[in-house]
């Protein structure tokens, strides 16, 4: 199976458990990675037989941009589920790093990886 990834998506959001991280935005990056048969669109050179990773990216920062989930967990599977709603996606690994969680660690991450039944 092909892969398409989107890496280092920089975006902001409502995210943590503690007060003080309920307030503003915070920093996260997201790395997502969807198991996809291209090989269709490498013959055709036709949008409509991949996945466009740009509406893709637009519906994920829709998301992103209006969450104020709690774990880092949520949003990972939200994100998965959104991209498992391309009928072309098999399966969907998302990262989610929230940098500078942890006091003398560079990030925090979690990565979910769901397929469809």
């Amino acid at each position: 199976m092909d892969t398409i990834t989107i890496r280092d998506l920089a975006l902001r959001a409502i995210i943590g458990i503690y007060p003080e991280e309920r307030k503003e935005k915070q920093d996260i990056i997201l790395n997502i990675s969807m198991e996809v048969d291209l090989s269709r669109a490498g013959e055709s050179d036709d949008i409509n037989d991949t996945v466009d990773y740009k509406t893709m990216k637009k519906r994920i920062m829709t998301l992103v941009e209006k969450s104020e989930y709690k774990l880092i967990e949520t949003l990972a599977a939200k994100i998965a589920e959104i991209c498992l709603s391309d009928e072309k996606v098999n399966r969907a690994a998302v990262t989610v790093d929230k940098p500078g969680a942890l006091r003398f660690a560079r990030s925090v991450s979690v990565t979910v990886d769901r397929k469809k039944d």
